[in-house]
């Protein structure tokens, strides 16, 4: 699924997110208030493009009713660094990305389990979020899109 526009559409009163699938639109639910200053955690397996880097923030957004202006910083482990579908993603969405030492990452503690431990870390996208959100409160609490996984926090 590409998201194809983040726009908000009235209807009843309610806002909604729209993506677009090769054979039609489909509209998601409603969702809240944008909130302003979030921070959004990714992790990707290895070789990831761009383009799902991309696909899996903005649908991330949608879910969790964030619009990508109120985005203040991406975030990833240090362990992806080197990933050019990340770097090229945070690029062209025209915001800044940091990546994270192990000691920052174990700092947080995250709500759900990850696979991230077999490396030494409690995670990659919630702790990253976390550690570099205002409130420490998670707003989408990690969600896989493909091989991207996002995280926000406010």
């Amino acid at each position: 699924m590409k998201v194809i526009t983040h726009r908000e559409i009235s209807r009843n009163h309610r806002k909604l997110c729209i993506f677009e699938t090769p054979n039609r639109y489909l509209m998601k639910r409603p969702f809240p208030t944008p909130e302003a200053g979030v921070a959004v955690g990714i992790g990707a397996r290895r070789g990831v493009t761009s383009h799902e880097v991309s696909d899996a923030i903005m649908a991330g957004l949608c879910d969790a009713g964030i619009d990508l202006a109120d985005v203040r910083i991406f975030a990833s482990s240090r362990l992806k660094e080197d990933e050019p579908g990340i770097l090229n993603a945070a690029e062209s969405l025209g915001r800044e990305i940091v990546f994270l030492d192990d000691e920052t990452i174990n700092a947080c503690t995250p709500p759900s389990r990850s696979e991230a431990s077999r490396f030494g870390i409690v995670g990659v996208a919630e702790p990253s979020a976390l550690a570099l959100s205002e409130k420490k409160e998670l707003i989408l609490k990690k969600k896989k899109y493909g091989n991207v996984t996002i995280a926000i926090a406010r």
